[in-house]
């Protein structure tokens, strides 16, 4: 049977045990090299915010490339022929897309300051949390668009996980940035503490502020007020595409 499909082990492990066999190397020297690390993404898109944030708080150096999705170049559809989408991350000339195949790409490969727990139960929960997240993410898009339904379940969505997985933490992952708090930086986009705080989501608006003073998540925020305004003239000029 061919290995890539070996379910037996984590997906993530057999990517990064196929390319340490290919390359036999010690990873942690290629991350001094400027060339080795490379990330393709858009300044407005929060799913190439993921990709950075875990690499700065890991102390990874990388390559940024700037992406314009309205004349997508011949490097994006090259690499992401399938869905033709940002980020697309480059590791020894590889590339992997998908912003959160990404990131546990990036934990398996630097585990230091980890954005996982180490106990194993632990690391299933915030998994669990970041699935959640992640299916029900879409609807957010819908906050103050008029779309009632979608907007309400949303903001349902959102207490859940301010009650069951922060609680009274600083963090997703307690006293650190954790998986789960890159995952939900989306909600920067959404209009950021003013949304959660309109909607007396208190302990997830105090968690919003906390994370965007960390200096690493603090430099590297798209200024909302000019990010809006593109998604507007976005949405103005194709209102049948996302």
């Amino acid at each position: 049977m061919n290995p890539i499909f070996n379910y037996t082990l984590s997906p993530f492990k057999l990517l990064v045990q196929a390319f340490k066999k290919k390359n036999s190397i010690d990873l942690s020297v290629r991350t001094s090299n400027m060339g080795e690390v490379k990330l393709v993404g858009t300044w407005v898109s929060p799913y190439t915010y993921r990709i950075k944030w875990a690499l700065k708080l890991k102390g990874i150096a990388f390559d940024y490339i700037e992406e314009d999705l309205c004349n997508k170049s011949a490097l994006l559809l090259q690499y992401n022929p399938i869905h033709k989408k940002v980020p697309v991350f480059f590791h020894g000339g590889k590339p992997i897309c998908e912003s959160m195949v990404i990131i546990e790409y990036i934990e398996e490969i630097w585990p230091h300051n980890p954005l996982l727990p180490t106990d194993p139960y632990e690391r299933a929960m915030l998994r669990f949390w970041i699935k959640y997240a992640e299916d029900k993410g879409p609807s957010m898009w819908m906050i103050g668009e008029g779309q009632h339904k979608a907007e309400q379940n949303s903001l349902e969505m959102l207490k859940i996980i301010e009650e069951k997985a922060l609680g009274d933490k600083k963090f997703f992952g307690g006293d650190n940035i954790s998986m789960l708090d890159i995952v939900l930086g989306l909600g920067h986009w959404l209009g950021g503490e003013k949304l959660l705080e309109a909607h007396k989501l208190h302990r997830l608006h105090v968690w919003l502020k906390n994370f965007k003073q960390v200096p690493v998540i603090k430099e590297d925020l798209p200024d909302l007020d000019a990010m809006l305004a593109y998604l507007r003239r976005q949405r103005e000029m194709s209102p049948a595409t996302h």
